[in-house]
């Protein structure tokens, strides 16, 4: 019996007074995989608070969350949301443009799905 593959990976830069946050989300994210990756990305959010934030989501390998994975989420997104500019989700599943509108009304950015990985950078940039 083979493991599913889940987690995320997270990448920062910073260009003048600006920030790209980028991540890409694989499989079923679980609580533990937020254990890991919330303190780097409060880190580095934290770092830059007088800072613009534009993020890049990729979730074309997303499958989902657990329940407690989908609360640590949420969490993260509330403590930072006045920081994020610009959102871009880049998905491929009916379900994440749904869940992208639902982000949106708990983020003080612009939220928006993208089906084009070029559209979505294009939009952030």
């Amino acid at each position: 019996m083979t493991e599913a593959r889940h987690g995320l990976t997270v990448g920062v830069e910073n260009n003048d007074h600006e920030i790209f946050l980028s991540m890409k989300a694989i499989g079923k994210l679980t609580h533990e995989d937020y254990e890991k990756i919330t303190p780097v990305i409060d880190s580095a959010l934290d770092a830059v608070s007088n800072e613009e934030v534009n993020v890049f989501i990729d979730g074309t390998e997303l499958e989902g969350w657990e329940l407690r994975a989908a609360w640590d989420d949420f969490k993260m997104g509330m403590k930072h949301n006045k920081q994020f500019h610009k959102v871009a989700i880049y998905g491929n599943k009916e379900w994440q443009e749904k869940a992208s509108k639902v982000g949106s009304w708990f983020t003080s950015g612009e939220v928006k799905f993208f089906d084009n990985q070029q559209k979505a950078m294009d939009w952030l940039h």
